[in-house]
């Protein structure tokens, strides 16, 4: 049984909101997440049933101090927790889960999700970052 509270200390943030089916590899860029206020930054990815045969889907995280994140830059392996290849995921891999932890000390962070070989069916995906350790607890609930 749990025991422990963590409803008040995160906080979570749209990071890819359900659409109606894609269908082809255009990348799949997240919100730009303000980390600010929170100590910790978990991206999770939810897969839906993906028609297509072939597609796989590559994760890459990105981060920088401004809040359109011009002059961004990939966040390197050390600042990440699991991996860029954990994260990703294939035509197979339907209504799952995937995670990645981001640990970097940049303000503003954001997901792409990749498609390739997406060339004959639909592909569901939708995500939210979870902000941990907030500096200011309880958090607002619903988020804002």
């Amino acid at each position: 049984m749990a025991s422990r509270d963590i409803h008040s200390r995160l906080h979570f943030v749209p990071l890819i909101v359900p659409v109606a089916a894609r269908t082809d590899n255009t990348p799949i860029v997240s919100a730009i997440i303000d980390t600010l206020g929170y100590e910790s930054v978990e991206f999770a990815l939810v897969t839906g049933t993906n028609t297509d045969t072939n597609a796989t889907f590559a994760v890459t995280v990105d981060e920088g101090d401004a809040s359109d994140l011009t002059g961004s830059n990939a966040v390197a392996a050390n600042q990440l927790l699991g991996s860029l290849a954990l994260a990703g995921f294939t035509f197979a891999d339907d209504n799952e889960c995937r995670k990645i932890g981001y640990v970097g000390n940049k303000r503003y962070v954001r997901l792409t999700v990749t498609p390739s070989g997406n060339d004959s069916g639909n592909i569901f995906i939708s995500g939210v970052a979870v902000l941990g350790n907030a500096r200011n607890a309880p958090t607002a609930n619903p988020p804002q």
